[in-house]
């Protein structure tokens, strides 16, 4: 049931054990749904994260290889059900400051206090990576929208995206990365972030990705996500990659799962299927 085991009667303990069986058989039937939308074969090796499992599971020769934690979007920022191909690891990425966080938390921030872009480790850059000095900017007159540069993090210990990010271009800039964050992975339900999914096993999925090369030895690996300067590396294969969002399952080792419905998904598919709410 993906419950906190802790040895105590808790609300959601209690709350699974009030689930009707009618619920559950309409549980499952909602996710046999949802496995009509995968392929229906499976290539040899694939990354599958299931957003209310918060798990990460990599495939090999058709077969579970490992899994881990990851952290998912809140409700509100849900993380996108979809699939493609992963083609880069990034080490010692730099992180864009999206949209969001630039109107609502950074260009505040420097209006209260110019010196908050330094303590964050972020500089001010041109579309094209130039660097602008953001003590010469008049901060009042910026809203969001009519912000003309690029405030992005640079690579280090601070930085949002940890050590390493694992990219499948993707229409939702969506993509899975290390974070400095993590404690979080400790939680139960790890609903987060704004949207990315963030893995507790960073370095493994590197290793993982890159087996394959052998210029890219273990240490190698160390060394690039410990470095001062962003570095792109395509894959030589790429690995196909599934956002999925199963509330029912069967896992590895033959045993039905459930999980709770985090963003509320199976309510409006059972709405449609059985005309229920």
């Amino acid at each position: 049931m993906g419950l906190k085991t802790d040895g105590t009667i808790q609300p959601a303990l209690l709350n699974t054990l009030n689930i009707s069986p009618k619920k559950r058989i309409q549980q499952i039937l909602i996710n046999m749904e949802r496995i009509r939308w995968m392929p229906a074969e499976s290539p040899a090796e694939y990354l599958l994260v299931n957003i209310p499992a918060f798990k990460l599971y990599v495939y090999d020769n058709n077969k579970l290889d490992w899994s881990c934690n990851v952290v998912v979007g809140k409700p509100g920022a849900n993380t996108v059900i979809f699939s493609n191909e992963m083609k880069y690891v990034v080490f010692s990425p730099y992180w864009n400051v999206p949209p969001g966080i630039l109107v609502n938390e950074v260009l505040p921030a420097m209006r209260r206090n110019p010196g908050y872009l330094a303590r964050q480790n972020m500089e001010v850059v041109t579309g094209s990576g130039s660097p602008v000095n953001a003590g010469s900017l008049n901060w009042a007159k910026y809203s969001g929208g009519n912000f003309p540069y690029i405030i992005r993090q640079k690579p280090g210990g601070k930085n949002a995206l940890g050590k390493v990010k694992f990219l499948f271009p993707n229409e939702y800039n969506i993509y899975l990365h290390d974070t400095p964050s993590k404690g979080l992975f400790g939680e139960n339900k790890r609903t987060f972030s704004h949207g990315c999914i963030r893995v507790s096993e960073p370095q493994h999925l590197a290793e993982w990705l890159l087996r394959k090369d052998s210029a890219w030895t273990q240490q190698k690996i160390v060394t690039a996500m410990n470095g001062s300067k962003e570095k792109f590396i395509s894959l030589k294969e790429k690995v196909p990659v599934y956002i999925g969002y199963f509330t029912a399952f069967v896992d590895s080792n033959g045993r039905l799962n459930f999980r709770d419905d985090v963003y509320g998904h199976d309510a409006r598919l059972a709405a449609t299927l059985f005309g229920s709410k």
